[in-house]
């Protein structure tokens, strides 16, 4: 099942982006806990070698084992979403977790990677044509709807989206009519005052404030209020490493997770966010060529799956620290602290790798 030579062939230069951005967040993490490497620091580097050695087993695989057990993954995951309801745990909130006792998981953040996997596996044995017929997409909207609705019952509005999104850009790609998006498009829209009575109270509340943050701005519009101000602050150069003022003086919330990018911009300004910026933008090109030249269906799919909600995650997570959108407790890949989402992260990279590595190796070799 292994071949080990293949890591020979990983692209290099991604892998150390990778790295570059998980150190960034480990830089801003020590930040955050004052100039210690505890709690955060320490936990989130041992994730990431975790993550890494997970990341070398995959590149090390065949693509083709993934398409043979894609929906046996999705299936393992789904009942883990499941058991959430019946045996998860609560937290900040929230009941998103299942207690494993060496550790706590998060299947919803699995379940992007395992809804990918599933829809592409779905796909890649349908025609151009066959994809045009409406019984052929019932079996794809219910792998999508399945897990977004168990994810908006956690309640996480933040994966459910994610899922949403990825799942249809993958029915798009696929061949499936504009019209089938035209008519979910509208039906959503027209569901609107139906949806708005499913949400939680402080859903609610943050998409009031995101439409006029100033309406209450020393409660529900806090967050927001005090991440712009942190924003403005750090100006061109930022006010340097550990000088942050909003974060150090604790008026910055969630620094270590959702609003991680905010504390990067003040201390290290707006020169450093378009570093950043631009590491993951290499991230998003190289995730969409391995897609460009996959030399399977399933290859493609899943390659622009797994690109597509990796730039879902930064376009939301930095969208949501400006006021551009609502916020929805989205994290900022490889920087925000988080155990599962760093171990899915890499495990998606991996997958990314592992479909590209045959292309590579079979250029080197001609």
């Amino acid at each position: 099942m292994f071949d080990f030579k293949r890591l020979l062939y990983v692209n290099h230069t991604v892998l150390g982006i990778i790295v570059a951005i998980v150190f960034i967040g480990l830089v801003t993490l020590f930040s955050a806990a004052n100039g210690s490497i505890y709690p955060w620091v320490v936990r989130q580097f041992f994730r990431f070698l975790f993550g890494l050695s997970i990341f070398g087993l995959i590149v090390a695989s065949d693509s083709r084992w993934w398409s043979q057990h894609a929906y046996l993954i999705y299936s393992v995951i789904l009942v883990m979403l499941m058991l959430v309801e019946l045996m998860g745990f609560v937290g900040m909130g929230a009941q998103r977790w299942l207690d494993l006792y060496l550790f706590n998981l998060q299947p919803s953040e699995l379940m992007r990677v395992a809804l990918i996997l599933a829809l592409a596996r779905y796909f890649s044995f349908l025609e151009a044509e066959e994809t045009q017929r409406l019984k052929n997409l019932i079996i794809p909207v219910l792998l999508i709807a399945i897990p977004v609705v168990l994810a908006m019952r956690q309640p996480d509005l933040g994966t459910a989206i994610l899922l949403l999104s990825s799942g249809l850009a993958i029915l798009f790609v696929s061949g499936v009519p504009c019209w089938f998006f035209a008519t979910g498009f509208l039906t959503v829209a027209g569901s609107v005052p139906i949806l708005w009575n499913f949400l939680y109270d402080y859903q609610k509340k943050r998409i009031l404030i995101f439409l006029n943050p100033e309406s209450d701005p020393t409660h529900a519009g806090y967050h927001i209020s005090q991440s712009k101000i942190a924003l403005g602050s750090g100006g061109l150069v930022g006010k340097g490493w550990l000088k942050g003022t909003q974060s150090h003086l604790n008026f910055l919330p969630e620094k270590q997770t959702d609003f991680i990018f905010t504390m990067f911009a003040e201390e290290f300004g707006l020169i450093g966010c378009l570093i950043v910026i631009g590491l993951f933008c290499v991230l998003f090109f190289w995730g969409f060529t391995v897609a460009d030249h996959s030399r399977t269906k399933f290859g493609k799919l899943v390659a622009i799956g797994i690109t597509t909600t990796l730039f879902l995650y930064v376009f939301i997570n930095m969208a949501m620290v400006m006021g551009l959108l609502p916020v929805v407790g989205v994290p900022l890949p490889f920087m925000s602290y988080g155990g599962t989402a760093m171990i899915t992260l890499m495990l998606s990279m991996g997958i990314l790798s592992s479909i590209s590595v045959p292309r590579v190796r079979k250029s080197i070799s001609s």
